[in-house]
């Protein structure tokens, strides 16, 4: 007979007892089998990451600290000379210097560009052709555009034959010289990348409702008060985010000035950028001198680190701005 149990003179059934032994929760295979599947397709990347970029990094800070020629030269430590050396050198000197009128100068140019889009493309027809034409520069190769440039820019180039023609002879110059050269280089920076950056900066115009552009309009607004006003303030954070990428990747700016020279030989002084000059110092000069490790080694680790700063820098402005707005 069945277990009862009695209350108040009534009898009922006993309630089976509950069998938890042996028998998982529902959600819980589920909850490991994607644990499983977050850990098989994470570790081999953290794997390949440490390999591949952390591993080789550690080994060059170290490298740096040393005088070495590479495999098979005797292994020299020297401390922090190789630091003081590069705060010392014009040269090293003269190529931040680049670097850093690209970051500023060219990435002044590419956002007012990319503003410039921002309030004229927000409502235009046949904005999605223009933003596609605008981003075809950016998937051509760095070296591509660097020796495109130079084929134009050649004294017997387009350029100068274009001025002749329309009678500019006056305007004719030898923009390959070291005088002219690194400014050429800037103005092939900036059209290569001003594209991405417009598309970029011009997503997040996308994003913002309509409907305040809308009442704008009815409340008197001009075109600029709804760029001040609307635009600037919603697209913040994709304008930190963009000014991040423009700053690290100008501070490693490297092919354009290889595709100018080509094989003629090694830049001039006035064309190098930081990251040719760390280049040149691992031996790839066609004077053959003896490669410095150690010291191209130093100049990235230093470029690492302020590279580093000046994107925590940037973050942290953007978060100060939108604090503000908030």
């Amino acid at each position: 007979m069945a277990d009862t149990t009695t209350t108040r003179g009534t009898s009922r059934p006993a309630r089976p007892a509950l069998r938890t032994a042996g028998r998982a929760r529902p959600g819980a295979t589920s909850q490991r089998d994607s644990k499983g599947y977050f850990r098989l397709f994470t570790w081999p990347a953290l794997l390949m990451y440490t390999l591949g970029f952390l591993g080789p990094s550690m080994y060059g800070v170290v490298i740096s600290f040393a005088k070495w020629s590479g495999p098979g030269s005797p292994v020299t430590w020297v401390g922090w000379r190789n630091y003081v050396r590069v705060f010392r050198d014009d040269t090293v000197r003269q190529a931040f210097w680049n670097t850093a009128v690209i970051v500023l100068v060219g990435g002044a140019a590419v956002f007012a560009l990319a503003f410039l889009a921002m309030a004229v493309l927000r409502d235009m027809r046949g904005r999605a052709f223009v933003r596609a034409a605008l981003y075809l520069p950016s998937i051509i190769s760095m070296i591509a555009v660097g020796t495109s440039l130079g084929f134009l820019l050649n004294p017997d180039g387009v350029v100068n034959r274009l001025l002749g023609l329309l009678g500019l002879e006056s305007l004719q110059q030898t923009w390959l010289d070291p005088q002219h050269i690194f400014g050429c280089i800037v103005v092939g920076v900036v059209w290569m990348g001003s594209g991405f950056y417009i598309v970029l900066l011009m997503t997040a115009v996308d994003a913002i409702p309509k409907h305040l552009y809308e009442e704008a309009q009815l409340t008197g607004l001009t075109r600029m008060q709804q760029f001040r006003w609307i635009t600037l303030p919603l697209s913040r954070d994709m304008i930190a985010i963009a000014a991040v990428l423009w700053t690290a990747n100008s501070l490693r700016t490297f092919d354009i000035v290889i595709g100018f020279v080509g094989t003629a030989g090694t830049p001039s002084v006035n064309s190098r950028t930081y990251a040719v000059q760390q280049w040149l110092s691992a031996g790839h000069t066609t004077g053959g001198g003896a490669p410095e490790l150690g010291y191209a080694s130093a100049m990235a680790t230093l470029l690492t680190v302020l590279t580093v700063a000046l994107v925590v820098l940037v973050r942290r402005l953007g978060r100060s701005e939108r604090l503000e707005i908030s």
